[in-house]
């Protein structure tokens, strides 16, 4: 059986040098853009951004659709010193009638330890 094989006809595609570079390109640029994050860091900050959603129905006692648009960009946070993390939060939750306080310490706390997101390219 092996010998029927090997006798067998094959079928080969040649490519011109163009094709060739066309199809290598795609490839070079998706491993320029692959990114890599721990899982863990991931997970953690999931968590907190499910936690954010949560607080926020909490402190504006409203439906997901009636709430402020608010951005709460945490890789932007995380490069400001404390002090002016606070006072960004305090300037995104000004439009909220209810105490804040508590809203702020829980996410500076988690965010405590937390990375910035930051895109490293592949060479």
């Amino acid at each position: 059986m092996a010998s029927e094989a090997s006798s067998q006809p094959r079928v080969m595609f040649h490519t011109s040098e163009k094709e060739k570079e066309d199809e290598e390109c795609p490839r070079c640029t998706l491993v320029k853009l692959t990114v890599k994050y721990n899982r863990k860091d991931l997970q953690r900050r999931l968590d907190i951004e499910e936690w954010i959603e949560g607080q926020l129905h909490l402190l504006y006692d409203c439906e997901e659709d009636d709430i402020p648009q608010l951005e709460i960009d945490i890789d932007e946070l995380l490069e400001l010193p404390d002090t002016e993390q606070r006072s960004r939060l305090q300037d995104l939750l000004q439009e909220c009638a209810k105490p804040k306080e508590e809203f702020i310490n829980g996410l500076l706390y988690r965010m405590k330890g937390l990375r910035k997101m930051s895109v490293t390219l592949k060479k």
